[in-house]
């Protein structure tokens, strides 16, 4: 079976359903790693898994912060799943990805991280699920690459 799939995103609808259908299929432990030039549409298609998720909420973009943390509410409302959205765009090297305690997060939480290449990657761990936003002109498509643990879900 191949772990690369393509998916056309002519538009904010076909990201909105992508983003559902990775939602459908996460679960803590696993990374969503989201590259892509400036524009691509990473933090659009993030927005769209933590809304699908059940966040109704504003879903800011972690540039500045780094680390933006969903978690459910004690209500049964909000997120479905712990959810940690990471955008790696600030860091210099790929070190400093380790003193922000991913590890700490990813046992009970799953992880969308924007610029993963520069926290080092996240393509060598098998719970990883590697979507690459190309654009040309207008269009875009999103080439994902399941690990191990996503294959059987993926497919």
């Amino acid at each position: 079976m191949s772990s690369e799939t393509r998916h056309p995103l002519p538009d904010l609808a076909a990201t909105q359903a992508l983003g559902t259908r990775i939602a459908g299929l996460l679960r803590a432990g696993d990374v969503v790693a989201l590259s892509g030039g400036l524009g691509a549409g990473k933090t659009t298609l993030a927005r769209a898994i933590i809304a699908a998720l059940g966040h109704a909420g504003e879903v800011p973009s972690p540039t500045f912060a780094i680390i933006q943390t969903y978690d459910p509410a004690p209500d049964g409302s909000g997120v479905a799943l712990p959810l940690v959205h990471a955008d790696f765009y600030r860091l210099e090297d790929p070190a400093e990805a380790e003193e922000l305690g991913l590890d700490d997060y990813l046992q009970d939480a799953a992880l969308i991280a924007e610029w993963p290449e520069m926290a080092g990657g996240f393509a060598h761990d098998p719970a990883c699920l590697a979507i690459h936003i190309e654009t040309s002109g207008d269009c875009r498509i999103a080439i994902a690459r399941a690990g191990h643990d996503w294959l059987e879900r993926w497919g």
